[in-house]
């Protein structure tokens, strides 16, 4: 299994808040997704910024020869153990593409972007 990598924007904030909120949605994503234990084959890496910031809190996935993704409109108070079950899938699959019908809904519904491998 290739080593797969989850980015969590700590810079995010909801489409709805002032650039001025104090602690930012992004940041207790990380926070929240940290304290829980990384699927096999995943790292969790904070990152400052993945440029989806209409689309409030975001994280990619991605590994060496599989597709990468960005995913947004993301809730520290909903969507942790969604986001690392959909990690722990994407890791375990061959290519980055996960079956529609395994994937989680918000990878279903959020998806940013898709990006080909190199």
């Amino acid at each position: 299994m290739a080593a797969a990598i989850l980015y969590v924007c700590t810079t995010c904030r909801r489409a709805s808040e002032p650039d001025s909120v104090g602690i930012r949605p992004g940041f207790m994503l990380h926070q929240a997704i940290a304290a829980e234990a990384a699927p096999e084959g995943v790292t969790v890496v904070a990152t400052e910024c993945l440029s989806a910031c209409k689309t409030g809190c975001a994280v990619a996935l991605t590994a060496s020869g599989k597709y990468s993704y960005v995913y947004g409109y993301l809730d520290p108070d909903l969507h942790v153990t969604d986001i690392l079950d959909g990690a722990a899938r994407y890791a375990a699959s061959v290519d980055g593409i996960v079956p529609w019908r395994e994937r989680p809904t918000i990878f279903r519904k959020q998806s940013i972007a898709r990006i080909p491998p190199l």
